[in-house]
């Protein structure tokens, strides 16, 4: 189960932080940049594989491009001026009130 906070900013893994996608994104554009972000990702693995550091370099610089373009990274899509926690600890956050109210096992993420 996907534990998502109320303001749908964040997701949580094993009590970490993480930005979620920008809801405004079209159903359509979310998919191709998903897409996008999946083949950069295999390229990344393949990279590896074949310990080439040039294609490696190019490979991360597609993912973080595909996660700036959904909002998980970069700029955060909301206005109201809260910070950025993205990979931070929830037990550190603001949030960490909220999460205690989670039953537990959803909370085992």
């Amino acid at each position: 189960m996907k534990i998502v906070t109320p303001d749908g900013r964040y997701f949580v893994v094993k009590g970490q932080l993480w930005r979620c996608s920008n809801p405004s994104l079209t159903e359509e554009l979310r998919q191709k940049l998903v897409s996008e972000l999946m083949a950069a990702r295999r390229e990344v693995k393949e990279a590896k594989a074949s310990q080439d550091t040039s294609r490696m370099k190019h490979a991360r610089e597609r993912v973080q491009k595909a996660k700036v373009a959904l909002g998980e990274r970069g700029p955060v899509w909301w206005i109201d001026g809260s910070p950025d926690l993205n990979r931070h600890r929830v037990s550190k956050s603001p949030y960490a009130a909220w999460l205690s109210t989670v039953p537990e096992r959803a909370n085992k993420d």
